[in-house]
């Protein structure tokens, strides 16, 4: 078995750095799609009550938020949410949008918080989120969820450690899905653009994080972007998407129409969106 890098020799260097910046294909500015992440963080945590600031594991950023079913639920399953950012942006706390919807539908949550770049490597981030999904799974009976249907979600960077939470590993806790939205899975043709800066990559690092992998395997997934994205963005879900049914994982794909690299994880807080309702279908009933 083999992995499969990203061709990118057809990508000149100005290219690539266009490509793999996902606010081009929105005209560069997408500090609105983060402020209404801020709003709608606040207001989720007005409605829908919440044990904050959980700690995982010891560091810095090595928090999470836990949203506990309505007290109707019986043995509810967990959503885990895991933000993006390039994993130099983001928190938590601007990251609690999905709760309502949720809630709402008779389950509990968790927002996962982890170090970011410069400050820790990318090595050490997919370490403290999967440290954080074995505490949330080793503290399921005092959260009040069933451990055995845990369904863990991302976009963009919290894409990639969705996948690498939901990858299948001795000791590792049984994940029910994963939903990676417009993730980058090969992180190799980062190297040489701008988002390395923080983030230190190298050829080595590279290749040992690339989840483009026939070897691994993974929760089934549901896989989704918006059709307003760059090529590469799309390319990326794309070929992790044919890697999941090339190694016989049950993986559903959705192009979201009319949704941007930034807002299309709002659809995973509309209830009567077709996100909402596949990743839905991921839990046990």
């Amino acid at each position: 078995m083999t992995k499969r890098p990203l061709p990118l020799g057809h990508l000149s260097p100005a290219m690539r750095e266009s490509e793999y910046s996902p606010s081009s294909a929105i005209g560069g500015n997408y500090a609105p799609f983060i402020e209404r992440y801020r709003v709608e963080s606040a207001r989720a945590h007005e409605v829908v009550p919440a044990r904050r600031d959980l700690r995982y594991a010891d560091g810095d950023g090595s928090l999470l938020d836990f949203f506990p079913a309505p007290s109707s639920a019986e043995r509810p399953g967990l959503l885990v949410f895991i933000h993006g950012g390039y994993w130099q942006e983001g928190s938590k706390d601007i990251s609690a949008f999905l709760a309502p919807a949720w809630h709402a539908e008779g389950f509990a949550h968790a927002v996962i918080g982890y170090p970011l770049a410069p400050g820790a490597v990318l090595p050490e981030i997919v370490r403290r989120c999967r440290q954080a999904v074995q505490w949330l799974a080793d503290h399921a009976d005092e959260l009040g969820f069933d451990p055995e249907n845990m369904v863990i979600a991302g976009s963009s960077a919290g894409g990639y450690l969705t996948a690498a939470c939901g990858s299948v590993r001795p000791g590792a806790p049984r994940v029910r899905g994963i939903v990676p939205i417009s993730g980058v899975f090969d992180v190799a043709p980062l190297i040489g653009t701008s988002i390395n800066e923080a983030l230190g990559l190298d050829a080595a690092t590279a290749a040992k994080l690339n989840l483009l992998d026939d070897e691994a395997r993974y929760a089934p997934a549901v896989v989704a972007w918006g059709s307003v994205e760059t090529a590469e963005f799309k390319r990326q879900s794309q070929a992790f998407a044919a890697m999941l049914a090339s190694s016989g994982t049950p993986c559903d794909t959705l192009e979201v129409p009319r949704r941007n690299h930034f807002d299309v994880v709002l659809e995973l807080a509309d209830a009567g969106s077709p996100l909402f309702e596949r990743t839905r279908r991921l839990f046990a009933s």
